[in-house]
């Protein structure tokens, strides 16, 4: 066996180590976790989130996952607890402590202090009999039967035991909230996320003077010409009043093209598909991108109600709003 092979053995055999202890925190999920997270649902304060080690580091991303999803929460040192930041936690607060002993020096010293103010104490740990289960409110076990470190010493499958068991946590919580995409995206104003999750249509689309529109009736070479002004590979048809009455695209003139060698005397509406596909402005700028790649098409038409055109958008618009 070469050296690469041996690598991927490697790989495979700590993947399903960890898959395995996965499965083993499923089947021992019990009245303990349900308690934990009806106490988070109904917690007036914020959720305290505590770990030493590789546990803190796992603490901070539950902590970060609860934020993000409609639970207010952060991190808290436990050796900056004892020396001042206390003070964060106050009355009607969730603490969440994670140890895989249960018997981290740094948590069960401040434990005192903790016990004193009205909070509810939650600990997760591999050990129910640990100090910090017996001084726990709720204590959840999170004890897995092997490390995926071949020398047992590493945390491996324990940590991702408790990182998965803060994320079943977290959208456990999310559903019980009713928690939805435009509140995720509350949370998530920066970058792409935000943008695709909160940008709607009207936002994105060219409308008034951009608006890539001809009255019915127009010669065929003026509609072509305007179209090309616009730059959006498509022109939209309508009546007087502005309603629309079908569109024409830069597919439809290279098929004119090659089925015709004359078309002076052709109008727009020679041409025109009548039945476009079309949106409305108040819709999220993801479904429009939906839409476009169900129907195979590269752009859409914005209207309201009473059919009258409103806007326009292509693949485009989607790329520079960085919606794809």
């Amino acid at each position: 066996m070469s050296d690469k092979e041996q690598y991927l053995d490697w790989a495979k055999e700590v993947l399903r180590i960890e898959a395995e202890s996965l499965k083993e925190i499923s089947a021992t999920l019990n009245g303990d976790f349900t308690q934990a997270a009806e106490a988070i649902l109904h917690c007036n304060g914020r959720v305290v989130v505590m770990g030493m080690g590789k546990s803190g580091h796992i603490g901070r991303k539950i902590a970060a996952t609860l934020a993000s999803t409609g639970t207010p929460a952060f991190f808290v040192h436990p050796a900056e607890a004892a020396h001042g930041d206390l003070g964060m936690i106050v009355d009607g607060d969730v603490v969440m402590a994670i140890s895989n002993s249960g018997e981290s020096d740094e948590i069960t010293a401040i434990i005192p202090a903790l016990k004193r103010k009205s909070i509810t104490f939650i600990s997760i740990t591999a050990k129910p009999h640990s100090t910090m289960a017996r001084h726990a409110d709720i204590h959840i076990t999170a004890a897995v039967a092997h490390e995926a470190c071949p020398l047992g010493l590493a945390p491996t499958s324990s940590t991702t035991a408790v990182m998965a068991l803060g994320d079943a946590l977290a959208v456990v919580l999310l559903k019980a909230k009713q928690f939805t995409p435009d509140d995720f995206a509350l949370s998530h104003p920066a970058g792409s996320l935000g943008k695709r999750l909160l940008l709607r249509v009207a936002d994105i689309m060219h409308s008034g003077e951009d608006l890539p529109a001809v009255v019915s009736g127009t010669l065929l070479k003026d509609a072509i010409i305007r179209m090309s002004e616009k730059g959006l590979g498509m022109l939209a048809v309508v009546d007087e009043k502005g309603r629309l009455k079908g569109i024409f695209t830069d597919g439809d003139l290279r098929r004119l093209f090659q089925q015709h060698d004359h078309f002076g005397g052709f109008k727009v509406d020679d041409i025109m598909h009548v039945s476009p596909k079309t949106i409305a402005a108040d819709k999220l700028a993801t479904e429009a991108l939906k839409q476009m790649q169900q129907s195979h098409i590269n752009g859409l038409l914005v209207v309201d109600e009473n059919g009258l055109l409103l806007g326009a958008l292509n693949m485009h618009d989607m790329l520079k709003a960085r919606i794809v």
